[in-house]
C-alpha cells in the first residue's frame, strides 16, 4: 500500500486552511486513512512551543531562538505523529513542514541555508514530503486577506512587506529548484479553480 506524505505552504494570506479541509475531504473520499496536523504544533509540546512564537510581542526575538524553537516543535512533531502515522500506514497531510523554515527563517531573516539544512538532516533523518503544495500569491494581496479576517494578528503577521517578499521568493526559488515535489498553486484563483487544479495534482499521487 503506498503511504504519501503531503506538506502545505505559503505565505500568509494564501488559503491554506481553506484548501486542507478540501484534500482532506478528497483523499479521505478516495479511501486514504489520514492523519491531518500543522507545524509548528502537532502535540502538546509543539503547540506550547507554537504559542511561543506566534505570541505578539514588542520585543524581537532573537533568530537563532526563533530557528532552534521551530526545530524543536519539529523533532517532537516527526517522532510523536508523522512517523507513528506512516508506518501505520496512514497518509499524512501537514499544514507547514520544514519549507516554512527555510523560507521564513532563512529567506526572511536571512539565517545561512546551510545552517537550516544542517538542523533539518540531524532532526528529520532523511524524512521529506512527497508533495508539497505551494500556494502563491502577490504578498500585497495575502496581507489584504489576513487584514480582511478582522482578527488579532500573531508575531510573524506584524511583519512588513519587505520580510514576507523575500520569504515569497524563497518558495518560489525552492519550488524552480524541486519542480516534481513542490507545486506551486496560484493562490490568487477562485476556489473552485484552485481546486480542480488541485484534484489532478492529487490524482497523480494515487
Amino acid at each position: 500500500m503506498t503511504v504519501k506524505f503531503i506538506s502545505i505552504e505559503g505565505i500568509e494570506g494564501a488559503g491554506k486552511s481553506t484548501q486542507l479541509a478540501f484534500i482532506q475531504k478528497f483523499l479521505a473520499e478516495q479511501g486514504k486513512q489520514l492523519t491531518v496536523t500543522r507545524e509548528p504544533g502537532g502535540t502538546a509540546l509543539g503547540e506550547q512551543i507554537r504559542s511561543l512564537l506566534l505570541a505578539p510581542s514588542d520585543e524581537a526575538m532573537a533568530v537563532n531562538t526563533e530557528l532552534l524553537l521551530m526545530f524543536a516543535a519539529r523533532a517532537e512533531h516527526v517522532e510523536k505523529v508523522i512517523n507513528p502515522a506512516l508506518a501505520r500506514g496512514e497518509w499524512v497531510i501537514s499544514d507547514r513542514f520544514t519549507d516554512a523554515t527555510f523560507a521564513y527563517q532563512g529567506g526572511g531573516r536571512d539565517i545561512n541555508q546551510q545552517r537550516i539544512t544542517a538542523l533539518a538532516e540531524w532532526t528529520l533523518k532523511g524524512l521529506k514530503p512527497d508533495l508539497t503544495l505551494l500556494f502563491d500569491l502577490p504578498v500585497e494581496l495575502g496581507q489584504q486577506r489576513v487584514l480582511s479576517r478582522n482578527q488579532g494578528i500573531d508575531r510573524f503577521e506584524q511583519e512588513k512587506v519587505d520580510f514576507f517578499e523575500k520569504v515569497r521568493a524563497c518558495y518560489l526559488a525552492r519550488a524552480k529548484a524541486e519542480p516534481e515535489r513542490i507545486k506551486v498553486i496560484d493562490a490568487s484563483q477562485s476556489i473552485a479553480d484552485i481546486e480542480v487544479q488541485l484534484s489532478k495534482i492529487l490524482l497523480s499521487l494515487l
